[in-house]
Parts: structure tokens; sequence; C-alpha cells
């Protein structure tokens, strides 16, 4: 219990965190000093003390999405094995719950840009569903396949027997699921080269077109909530493929600091890699990326047959 409490605060407070970490390392790349690691918690408190303001016209479904996008993203945080394999809410820590929480909280976001009733709203939240309806089963397949050798989708299960059993990491079937979700982490936070959130490009932008009628509290939610899902993602794929340092259900208080301490080092490693990777890499034009999430898709693929082929 704990261990669960302790590791939704720690990702609670240290999202925003790894997102300024991400910039300060793209504006070092670039050779610009950068605003510092702790911007993003400067712009979430500018934005909390603004007035929300909502289009003319819009109903309960925009004043609703962002709380929902929130919440969904606390309640998969609670779930997956970050800090420690035991959660409360170990009865729904299930790979197909989290992965409809996820498809939710998106879900909610592109119906809200629909009730603007604007073009912007409409173009990203149509690119937002085709980029959503190929990155969900991928990652279904991609964490399905690992489960084989469990017999269980249960995620903390799964990362319990790669703890035991660190060897098994080393397969083809390891390989070609941690391809596969790395790809569609990056499409799910929304990052180059599938969509780049430091832009509001038309042509290009795929979450921000669905936020751009967001202002004050209602943009703060959001951001502090995409902020969450993209560390739950870091972690999950660091838990999934390097679940060392992690603590047991058992774990007393110096367990859990290590395993809090391996965490940060751990998504801020991905993190500070994907933001090296975005500085050298091009934004996909639009038509590519479905052949790309296609692709991971068919790496998710490979690996269940593989996983059966070898169990």
């Amino acid at each position: 219990m704990i261990g669960a409490i302790l590791q939704v605060v720690l990702v609670v407070a240290g999202a925003p965190l790894l997102v300024g970490v991400m910039r300060q390392v793209r504006a070092r790349l670039e050779g610009r000093a950068g605003a510092g690691v702790l911007q993003p918690w400067r712009d979430l408190r500018k934005l909390l003390r603004k007035e929300p303001i909502a289009p003319h016209g819009t109903g309960w479904v925009f004043r609703l999405a962002p709380l929902l996008l929130a919440g969904t993203a606390l309640v998969v945080t609670a779930v997956v094995p970050l800090i420690t394999t035991a959660s409360p809410l170990d009865g729904v820590a299930d790979l197909f719950a989290v992965t409809a929480l996820l498809a939710l909280g998106s879900v909610a976001l592109a119906l809200a840009g629909l009730d603007t009733g604007t073009a912007f709203g409409g173009m990203g939240a149509s690119r937002e569903v085709t980029v959503l309806a190929l990155v969900e089963p991928t990652i279904l397949l991609s964490v399905f396949a690992l489960s084989v050798r469990v017999g269980s989708t249960n995620l903390g299960a799964i990362v319990t027997s790669t703890v035991d059993d660190p060897l098994a990491v080393i397969s083809p079937v390891s390989v070609l699921a941690a391809v596969a979700l790395a790809v569609v982490t990056i499409a799910e936070t929304g990052r180059v080269p599938v969509d780049n959130p430091s832009t509001h490009l038309e042509l290009t932008m795929i979450h921000e077109a669905m936020v751009l009628e967001y202002a004050g509290p209602d943009l703060a939610l959001i951001e502090w909530a995409s902020a969450i899902r993209l560390t739950v993602l870091l972690g999950l794929l660091s838990s999934l493929f390097a679940p060392w340092g992690i603590a047991g259900a058992e774990a007393g208080a110096l367990a859990l600091l290590v395993a809090v301490v391996a965490l940060a080092v751990k998504v801020g490693l991905l993190g500070a890699l994907l933001a090296a990777g975005e500085v050298f890499m091009a934004k996909l034009r639009l038509f590519r990326i479905p052949e790309l999430l296609a692709g991971s898709f068919l790496m998710a693929l490979l690996a269940v047959a593989a996983s059966f082929f070898l169990a």
C-alpha cells in the first residue's frame, strides 16, 4: 500500500520534471540554453491562475474531457508496476484494463476536439483516432507476447517473472515486443516522428489540434495528464524489459527507496534518449505514420507467434 502511494506521488510530482529534462536535453543539443527543468511546473502554475474559458456552443463533453484524461492517467499510475509489483488495485492491474484506460483518455480528448465544432478540432480528432486504432492493438499484442510464458496478463506477475528470470529478456520475443512497444509509446505520447508537441503547424499537429480551444486550469490539467502518461509508459517499458531495482510485495523502506532511485534513473535516461533522438529525427509525413505503426503492429504479432512457438 505504501509503495503504491509512493509511486503515485512520485509520478505526479516528477512527470512535469521529466518533460523539463527532455526539453533541456533538446535545447542543449540544439545549442540553446533552455528554460530549465522546472519550467513545466512554472507553466502549470501560470495556467492554474488563469480564468477557465470554454468556447461558445461546447457542452459537457468539452468540460469533462480534461477530468477524464487526468483521472484515467492517475488510475493507470496506481496500477502499473513502476516502484513495486504490489498494488491495492492488483485485481484490475491487467493488460487489457490498462490499455482500455489509456484508450478512454484519448477518446475523451478526441470527442472534446469534435465538440468544439472547429476545423482544427475535427482534424486533430480524426488523426488521433487513426493513430489510436493502430497503437492500442500493438500495446495489447506486445505485452501479451510477454505474458504467454507467465500464463497471466497481470502486469505485476509479468514483471515479477522477469525479475526472477532475467535471462528471459534475452529472446526474440522480448526484442520484437520491446521495439514494437517503444514505437507505440512514441505515438501514444505524441512525440517525434509521429507528432511534435512544440509546434502548432496545421499540416503536422495531432494532439495540439484537439487542445487549441482549452485555456487556464483545463489546459493545465491536460498538459499535466499528458506528462503523466509519458512517464507511465516509459516506466512500463523499463519495468517490462529492465525491472531491476523494482520492489517486491513485502519490500521494506530501503527497498522502496532503491526502487524510487532506480525508476527515476531509468525513466530519466529513456526520456533523455527520446529527446536526443528527436533532435536528429525529422517529423514523418502524415500518410507515412500508419505505415510506421503498421510495422510495429506486425512486430508485435510476430512476437506473439514466437512466444507460442517457444513456449
